[in-house]
């Protein structure tokens, strides 16, 4: 203070603050001697600030006076000026500075005295020490301060919080300007790095710890996607025809998707005992929210102890606790969690849905995608087909847009192991050649004439008739697709038709009005629940013949046999072979129909 009158020595033994003021109040813990024998240092040596600039920073000196030394040697360091105790007054002076530091008498008592440079660090290391002693010392206060005021227990978690982040991040990011002057580029080193060479990711969606954003409605599969894709990449397997590569670490945050789900999807992929590879999944973490101090050093602590090489946060609005429409919350997302990650290279993919209106994108404010590198968004177009497009990017590295397939098995009441999976579109060429999956069986369909907006009855029938089995959810998926082919060339729709509008379900959903006990048929992608159980099977009808165009059954010449169970025509090896009925109502193939005779009109019994 000005109106202080300065003395020769910051410390005293009456308790007295830097040049005479009384202290009021206890002094908390400092070691003031070693102080000043670093400033003694270097004030003669860069080298001595250097190796005690690894240790400590300007915050751990306890005497103002010591700091006002230290900055202004760091000064002088960063440009290259020569140090010397006459420098660093003259230097304390020209900022107008010299009473804080005695009117410089001070410094020159300390210029006098001498300790070796390699001798500095030791005592650097007493005040690193003994500053961690007063940080936790002036913690302990504001508690009680807190406590006194009445505070919640809300926000002396917070302070808590706040206090062990803080302590973290001095362990994880060093001290002094050596943090600071690392972030400097090579320039040699960076302009003979070719960044356009480096490899992208299995998929080719991001590269090595870059950020994304998934956008998507909230049945489009977003979750199903990345799962997939995280588990391969993890267990070192191609990824949407791109080449394999080693297995990368991935930690995946899920407050969206209960463990039966998760187990069941992961199944249906392929995984399980000994097949997850570098793949850690935390199932509802209890990690504080991530646009706050708390929890970013939640996800920094769970990073560090599973050494992940790339984060999935699914679904972000689920970690976060501040309003989706305020800039601020996805700022505090970026300056706590994001942030951090990115400068450790460590990559991200965070989940996010829709706003209302789908061409503004992500649900929110648009400082979300302010910070991410790409954003990619998932579009379903029906009958298993998807569109991942790329809508904002910064580097422009990569593939721009994805058609992609999905396929989904069936294993009777269970999704088929290794059944379930995305393909680029541009590949379903090779699956019409497997015997039972949906291209095949559309590719037959087509052969056979069975018109394209034929609906989930015709397809049926012409099904039994083809000896084709197929489930009720992959028909309804089939019709979908080729109503869809129907809808975009109009020349094959037959004039005089009227189809019903189409549905918009997801593949392997029970068709439109398909319960008949007025319950809601729900999705039944892997994980997810069953169609509405209950509804009576619908008998067998046989295929159109031409007809009048809405679907008149085939009436057989009289010569032809017809099934003694659904009434149609016997076809084929069936025929040859003397058979009564057709392969979808053998009784010994196990899917035969307990029906009434095919001339009433009674519904088949529940199976």
């Amino acid at each position: 203070m000005d109106n202080v009158r300065h003395l020769q020595h910051p410390q005293h033994d009456d308790g007295a603050d830097d040049f005479g003021t009384s202290a009021l109040v206890s002094v908390p813990p400092n070691d003031t001697e070693a102080e000043a024998l670093v400033c003694t240092a270097i004030l003669h040596s860069a080298q001595a600030y250097a190796e005690c600039a690894e240790v400590i920073d300007r915050e751990d000196f306890y005497r103002p006076a010591h700091r006002l030394i230290w900055d202004t040697v760091a000064g002088i360091v960063a440009q290259n000026g020569a140090l010397h105790p006459t420098l660093v007054r003259a230097e304390i002076e020209r900022q107008g500075r010299l009473a804080e530091v005695g009117g410089g008498d001070y410094i020159s008592r300390l210029g006098t005295e001498y300790l070796p440079a390699p001798m500095a660090a030791s005592f650097a290391e007493r005040i690193a020490e003994t500053a961690r002693e007063r940080r936790y010392d002036e913690h302990s206060i504001a508690l009680k301060a807190a406590v006194l005021r009445k505070a919640t227990g809300d926000e002396l978690a917070e302070l808590v919080a706040d206090f062990q982040q803080a302590e973290q991040l001095r362990e994880t990011t060093g001290h002094g300007p050596s943090h600071l002057t690392a972030a400097l580029l090579n320039w040699d080193q960076f302009f003979v790095t070719d960044f356009g060479a480096i490899q992208l990711l299995p998929g080719k969606l991001m590269g090595p710890g870059q950020q994304i954003t998934v956008v998507g409605d909230g049945k489009a599969g977003k979750s199903l996607f990345c799962q997939e894709w995280m588990w391969r990449m993890a267990t070192g397997q191609p990824v949407l025809g791109d080449a394999p590569q080693a297995p990368i670490r991935v930690l995946y945050l899920d407050a969206e998707n209960g463990q039966e789900q998760v187990q069941e999807r992961f199944l249906s992929f392929g995984g399980g005992l000994g097949r997850m590879g570098e793949l850690r999944y935390a199932s509802f973490p209890p990690v504080r929210p991530l646009d706050t101090a708390g929890g970013g050093a939640d996800l920094l602590a769970m990073v560090k102890a599973t050494g992940a090489e790339l984060v999935v946060i699914d679904t972000v609005s689920r970690f976060i606790s501040g309003a989706e429409n305020d800039a601020d919350t996805w700022l505090g997302l970026y300056r706590h969690t994001l942030l951090p990650l990115k400068r450790d290279r460590i990559g991200s993919v965070r989940l996010d849905h829709f706003g209302k209106d789908k061409e503004r994108g992500g649900r929110g404010s648009s400082a979300k995608t302010q910070d991410v590198d790409h954003v990619w968004e998932l579009t379903y177009e029906g009958s298993g087909e998807l569109t991942l497009k790329r809508t904002h990017t910064r580097t422009g590295i990569g593939p721009d847009v994805f058609h992609l397939a999905r396929h989904a098995e069936r294993d009777g009441d269970n999704w088929a192991p290794g059944g379930t999976r995305h393909v680029i579109r541009a590949l379903q060429h090779v699956e019409q050649n497997i015997p039972g999956s949906e291209e095949n069986i559309i590719m037959r369909l087509d052969a056979a004439g069975v018109p394209l907006d034929a609906g989930n009855r015709i397809v049926k029938a012409a099904l039994a008739d083809l000896q084709i089995p197929a489930g009720s959810n992959k028909i309804a998926s089939i019709v979908k697709a080729r109503q869809n082919r129907a809808k975009a060339d109009t020349g094959n729709v037959p004039p005089q038709r009227s189809p019903d509008p189409i549905q918009e379900t997801f593949p392997g959903n029970v068709p439109r009005n398909a319960s008949r006990d007025g319950k809601a048929a729900g999705q039944t992608f892997p994980g997810n629940a069953e169609g509405t159980p209950g509804t009576p099977t619908v008998p067998p009808f046989p295929p159109s013949k031409g007809g009048d165009g809405e679907g008149t059954p085939e009436r057989g010449d009289e010569k032809t046999p017809l099934c003694t169970v659904c009434g149609a025509p016997l076809h084929g090896y069936r025929l040859d072979r003397g058979y009564d009925t057709c392969i979808g109502c053998d009784p010994h193939t196990g899917s035969h129909p307990e029906t009434t005779p095919h001339h009433t009109n009674t519904p088949a019994k529940e199976q």
